[in-house]
């Protein structure tokens, strides 16, 4: 291996160390409470009822939006996760627990973030574990 090669591996390197961290400060990242995460889970809960729960319901607001906890490592590995938590007013008149958890590059192919969200009450198939274990 020459110096060139070893020189750019060793940069290459480096740069997997630091891109977890850069995530959760001032990157890309969204916060729980921003607009754009909050109209995707309205539109794809919306998708979920008519395709699979054909019940009807649709999230009209989610109150009290806010972070739960958030998490990640010190290695290159680590992924960054913020998880949120709100209340969901739902257009029956109800108001549900809403749990959702951001993932930092856990996108397709590992581009972009992941947005996972679970409602209680909502999740019939367990997607998420009893109680949305998973995203709390």
């Amino acid at each position: 291996m020459t110096m060139k090669s070893l020189i750019l591996a060793l940069g290459i390197a480096m740069l997997g160390f630091t891109a977890p961290a850069s995530a959760f400060s001032g990157g890309n990242f969204p916060a729980c409470d921003a607009p754009q995460v909050l109209s995707y889970i309205q539109k794809r809960f919306e998708w979920t009822d008519r395709m699979l729960l054909k019940r009807g319901l649709a999230i009209e607001t989610i109150e009290h939006a806010h972070r739960n906890r958030s998490r990640y490592g010190d290695q290159y590995w680590s992924i960054p996760r913020l998880y949120c938590h709100g209340t969901a007013r739902m257009n029956d008149g109800h108001k549900r627990q809403i749990w959702w958890l951001i993932e930092g590059g856990q996108g397709f192919a590992g581009l972009r973030d992941n947005l996972e969200f679970c409602i209680s009450g909502l999740d019939p198939l367990k997607v998420h574990g009893a109680w949305c274990r998973s995203v709390r």
